[in-house]
């Protein structure tokens, strides 16, 4: 029996903005240490046995991301399943469930089979488990029920009566895990303190593991529709390397629901000799969603106010229970208690650790008004490095251009700006029209309107770029490619 993790990484993570963007959200911020929540999901399979390369389904946006923290981890995935748009959890494992019965998925021969002995690891890229060995003897537990052609969730023994989480009720037991009696929706503060009481309950992890075929057969039953859109969007998929796209059209007609609701919450209620049985193996893992500040602030790192703290931080005596964390000034917080101050480079969070789950509307309102702190971050990531705006005027914009060793940006031209390019550090390749010339450090060039050009390091170190646009016109949309090595059609 072999282990396949699908790993759905398409969240938007608005309950931690300003740090997550929807083009930069949660799973991709080392938010507890050094390496990412994608990366800490990974990682935390190492050393479990049968484990095969992973699925990662997300975003389309996201794509490059995904790439490159895998690559920071030497760690080649099967496949990356690109969502064209949106629609919750039941469709992206149903893309994984059908990628894995059409081997082989990059065009070549992978060395993976797919058979009746794959269970499928289904892991949102977000969570953080701290217990990682009392994770993994779970795992072999629930692999070894879903290789019996059962459905299995992981239930999170509940330390608290949160209002915030789905809850599982406990059934009749069955071996080291309990059939599952109903899903309860998140509820209200007096029966979460009763459900807590009862022991009768575990949070809802969204966590599960079962066989392709189990849970193709199974949504066949419960959400044909599901089934049948995503059936289409697959047979009409395309490949560009290790990147999967189903077709655009067919999978965003395909109706939005969560693996809870497609399938799992039925077999539970209706469970025969037709149906697959539903069964919870208890987690007591020391577990979290990072669904928001208050979230962060209990698993961080605590001083003896009980305070949070990352970055440039002052924080007087008088702090207590606050989250601090500072990216690009100082911040200075006196007489403060139960607050969440978060300091971006173009944006500041202020709030109440109470009102914390209110964000996510703040961001909705960011989003109708059409800002740009709700889209992305000041440095923006690129496949070939970033850029950060540092200064933006009337007709002139300033950036910081960090190409990696090896990359290059697309052969390109702009009908509205020319640009201006200072090397700080490292050497660049240029292409300007019917030139190439290397420039090292101190060295600079200039690049006129509707000249095609092109930056690319051939070094082994990052080279370090200062661009000057100027022109009548200065979005990212007013580029016209050629040629580009990562396959975009639009924006650097």
């Amino acid at each position: 029996m072999s282990i396949q993790p699908v790993i759905l990484a398409g969240g938007s993570g608005t309950r931690l903005w300003p740090l997550s963007r929807e083009l930069y959200p949660k799973q991709f911020l080392p938010l507890l240490g050094e390496r990412s929540l994608l990366q800490e999901t990974l990682g935390r399979l190492e050393g479990l046995p049968n484990v095969a390369t992973p699925i990662i389904v997300c975003n389309e946006e996201h794509r490059f991301l995904v790439a490159e923290h895998l690559r920071q981890m030497d760690l080649s995935p099967r496949a990356i399943a690109l969502e064209p748009t949106g629609r919750n959890t039941a469709p992206a494992l149903t893309l994984a469930a059908l990628i894995l019965g059409s081997e082989p998925i990059s065009g070549e021969d992978s060395g993976q089979t797919t058979d009746d002995n794959t269970v499928m690891l289904v892991m949102p890229a977000d969570h953080v488990i701290k217990d990682v060995p009392a994770f993994q003897h779970a795992l072999i537990s629930g692999a070894k029920l879903a290789s019996a052609g059962n459905l299995v969730t992981f239930g999170i023994v509940p330390t608290s009566p949160e209002t915030g989480y789905g809850y599982i009720h406990k059934g009749d037991k069955n071996g080291t895990a309990f059939q599952v009696a109903e899903f309860v929706e998140k509820p209200d503060q007096d029966t979460a303190e009763k459900m807590l009481a009862s022991g009768e309950y575990l949070w809802n992890s969204g966590l599960f593991m079962m066989t392709p075929s189990v849970w193709l057969d199974e949504l066949e039953r419960q959400r044909p529709d599901i089934a049948s859109a995503c059936r289409a969007a697959h047979a009409a998929s395309n490949l560009d390397g290790v990147f999967y796209r189903p077709d655009t059209d067919l999978f965003s007609a395909c109706p939005s629901e969560s693996i809870d609701y497609a399938v799992m919450e039925q077999v539970g209620v209706t469970s025969g000799s037709n149906s697959s049985e539903c069964l919870a193996v208890p987690l007591d893992v020391s577990w979290s969603d990072l669904g928001t500040w208050s979230a962060l602030w209990g698993e961080g790192s605590k001083d003896a106010k009980g305070n949070v703290i990352q970055g440039d931080v002052y924080a007087h005596d008088s702090m207590e229970d606050s989250l601090l964390i500072s990216q690009s000034r100082m911040i200075a917080a006196v007489g403060l208690k139960d607050v969440i101050v978060v300091e971006t480079s173009d944006a500041v969070l202020v709030a109440h650790k109470n009102s914390v789950q209110d964000v996510k509307e703040l961001v909705t309102r960011l989003n109708k008004d059409e800002r740009p702190e709700q889209h992305n971050h000041r440095k923006v990531h690129r496949p070939w490095g970033t850029y950060e705006t540092v200064d933006v005027g009337s007709r002139f914009q300033v950036k910081r251009l960090s190409i990696k060793p090896g990359a290059a940006l697309s052969l390109q031209m702009h009908h509205h700006r020319a640009e201006h390019w200072v090397v700080v550090s490292g050497t660049a390749k240029v292409t300007c029209g019917d030139k190439e010339f290397l420039l090292t450090e101190n060295q600079s060039t200039y690049v006129s309107v509707g000249v095609q050009h092109r930056l690319e390091n051939t070094g082994t170190i990052t080279t370090e770029i200062i661009e000057v646009q100027t022109g009548s016109y200065l979005e990212e949309d007013d580029i016209v490619r050629f040629e580009d090595r990562y396959n975009r059609h639009n924006s650097s």
